[in-house]
């Protein structure tokens, strides 16, 4: 197995190089991809939840490195502590982002989803690891992550650039997902980096553009990076994307149909009608009776998306086609997990014995001697955490209800 840990939207790899993910996901994706067959993208893929109010702000004196004037005070949800959604205040005046770099740049939000991440780390999960990033980047104020603003994706608009930011102005209208050390995008303003974000495409609303990023990022690395899919040679080709109603899998079936391919899913009885209006060729419920049994029947896979992990990963590698370079990509990794747990370091290396053993495993299997296995995002629990439509929140005043609401991902 091999590890590619993402962090926030952009691969570990793409940011040495300084490869923005969002900018290529905007150019390839909402520009050539087929609407009609991606089921017009953004509200089958989301089903953004708005909620609008007007927000104060106040005017400062300059920011460091910037060449505009900014706000000094901003309205911001935090938490002060880890735990449940009890944890989580409204702020009207907390000190306003600042930028602090000559390539970063502040951005007004306009719209902010939730995703599974945001849950989880606001009770804790991947503390050690992150603060490690954390303290490394400066993020760390008086030896403590607290008060802690949650939220990686958005779209906003440019409100002031630092002096070494060549690509964008004020005024531009942008959407991204912030790396996980960062304080978030649940807040009126957020700091970001040039590179970890691009335009937004100018036919969708922002509450609509807020609910893309972070999936269609992870989605996009999953199967075109690791999974080496390339659109003019996908035509034909088989998929299998275990759990197909979350918001990776729903991406990942849209990608893939406009791209012409044959796309098998599985999720729960009641929501294949979601993953069949996206297109999906066959769905399999997993709560019926024997389905690896029907997946066994079918005829082998190019590539198979899986979103569930657990005993789900090594279960489908036997549904691989032998000697056809298919590939098997996972999103899920217990790096984090084996962090919290073991400390940092200890927990380092257990994840990469795991994946050493896991790579010593699958490359024995008689059925699919070429296949490979990859563990793709450090961001998702090795616990399944079950959510299906994603929220997309247009600011911050009102209580934000869909931190604690959660349906089914279909998984097996």
């Amino acid at each position: 197995m091999t590890s590619l840990p993402m962090f926030g939207n952009v691969c570990r790899k793409c940011r040495m190089h300084g490869h923005g993910v969002m900018s290529s996901l905007r150019l390839r994706i909402m520009n050539n991809v087929n609407h009609e067959t991606m089921g017009k993208v953004t509200p089958i893929c989301a089903s953004p939840v708005a909620i609008a109010s007007s927000i104060k702000v106040i005017w400062g004196p300059v920011k460091y490195y910037s060449s505009y004037s900014g706000a000094t005070k901003m309205s911001a949800w935090q938490i002060h502590q880890y735990g449940r959604t009890e944890e989580l205040s409204f702020v009207k005046a907390t000190k306003a982002a600042t930028i602090k770099s000559p390539n970063e740049i502040l951005v007004k939000v306009h719209a902010a989803s939730v995703n599974p991440i945001d849950v989880r780390m606001m009770d804790g999960y991947g503390r050690k690891l992150i603060n490690v990033l954390r303290a490394q980047k400066g993020f760390m104020k008086s030896g403590t992550e607290f008060p802690l603003i949650l939220g990686r994706d958005f779209s906003g608009t440019v409100i002031e650039t630092g002096r070494g930011v060549k690509k964008f102005q004020a005024g531009d209208e942008v959407w991204g997902a912030l790396s996980p050390e960062r304080p978030g995008t649940h807040a009126e303003y957020a700091v970001v980096s040039q590179d970890e974000i691009s335009l937004k495409p100018k036919n969708i609303m922002h509450t609509e553009a807020a609910s893309i990023p972070y999936v269609a990022a992870t989605t996009w690395a999953a199967l075109c990076t690791v999974g080496e899919l390339r659109e003019h040679k996908a035509a034909g080709k088989r998929l299998l994307v275990l759990g197909g109603s979350g918001g990776i899998g729903t991406f990942a079936i849209q990608l893939a149909k406009s791209w012409g391919m044959h796309v098998t899913t599985t999720c729960s009885g009641d929501a294949i009608d979601l993953v069949t209006a996206l297109g999906a060729d066959v769905a399999v419920d997993y709560k019926t009776g024997g389905p690896w049994r029907q997946l066994g029947q079918m005829s082998k896979f190019d590539l198979i998306l899986d979103t569930i992990g657990g005993e789900s990963t090594s279960r489908a590698a036997s549904l691989l086609g032998s000697w056809k370079n298919s590939k098997l990509v996972t999103i899920v990794s217990p790096i984090l997990k084996n962090s919290d747990n073991l400390g940092v370091l200890p927990g380092l290396v257990k994840t990469a014995l795991n994946a050493g053993v896991d790579t010593l495993m699958w490359s024995a299997m008689p059925t699919a001697p070429r296949n490979s296995t990859f563990n793709l995002r450090s961001f998702k629990s090795a616990e399944r955490f079950k959510v299906r439509w994603k929220c997309a929140l247009g600011c911050v005043h009102a209580q934000w209800q869909c931190y604690g609401q959660s349906s089914e991902d279909g998984g097996i």
